[in-house]
């Protein structure tokens, strides 16, 4: 038997990246993947992926930022499915190098929105089918960012600090009926949301200088934070909650 078989996994931002190879990992185990993104596109991509392959998957189409989007996004998931068992909170948008003082409004209020209150609204989705169910695991995506954050990326690293404040609270508040908070701190990964890091400047050059700041002496790979996330969704980590894996090649010690 598959280790995920007949479980129902929803996943944002899996369009692309993280969230597309998680989404395509989770649905070779056997389980049921709600493909999650703002662009159907993408997501439809994901879901051909993961087709073509034999798993199940479907898109929904969804801005994390809207709670109403979100709740009615679940609401149908569980609808389909009987039931939502793991749900991975992952969308995010990057910050680039950039002075504080020089954060826009807009930019502030895109990263909290999509970065903190998009995974907050996550959570409260699915609180009350895992509740009732007594079971399920909440998987948040944060980052090294949050734990040992860089200078000049202020409001980004705030958002994902507050992720990791979020999953160590919730895995407290929700352990008695046996669900489980847990998530991923990864360092800059090799995914398309790295030129948004990177920003302006060469993209080699830019890569390369995240690079020579990890230990191990590389970026991360989509497949690194997938093999986390899936041990963490995993009956082996049956007795973590409330923590965070560092996904970072040594750059948060």
């Amino acid at each position: 038997m598959k280790k995920f078989e007949n479980k129902t996994v929803v996943i944002t931002g899996a369009g692309s990246g993280m969230g597309r190879e998680t989404a395509y990992r989770f649905a070779k185990e056997g389980a049921n993947v709600i493909v999650v993104d703002l662009n159907e596109e993408p997501a439809k991509e994901t879901v051909k992926a993961i087709q073509a392959d034999g798993g199940v998957a479907r898109v929904a189409v969804c801005d994390v930022s809207n709670r109403q989007q979100v709740i009615d996004m679940v609401d149908e998931a569980a609808k389909e499915f009987g039931t939502i068992d793991i749900m991975f909170n992952n969308a995010g948008v990057p910050m680039s190098s950039t002075k504080t003082e020089d954060v826009s409004e807009n930019l502030a209020n895109l990263l909290i929105d999509v970065n903190l209150k998009g995974v907050f609204f996550g959570i409260q989705a699915v609180i009350p089918y895992m509740q009732k169910q007594k079971s399920g695991v909440i998987i948040n995506t944060a980052s090294i960012n949050g734990v040992k954050p860089r200078p000049f990326n202020s409001m980004y690293s705030a958002t994902k600090s507050a992720v990791i404040t979020l999953t160590k609270s919730l895995g407290l508040e929700l352990a008695e009926y046996g669900v489980r908070v847990v998530g991923v701190n990864p360092v800059a990964a090799e995914t398309s949301m790295l030129q948004g890091f990177i920003g302006d400047g060469d993209y080699g050059e830019g890569k390369e200088k995240f690079a020579s700041t990890v230990p191990l002496g590389r970026l991360a790979k989509a497949e690194d934070i997938a093999n986390a996330v899936l041990f963490l969704a995993s009956d082996e980590a049956s007795m973590i909650t409330g923590s965070l894996i560092d996904v970072d090649g040594g750059r948060g010690a």
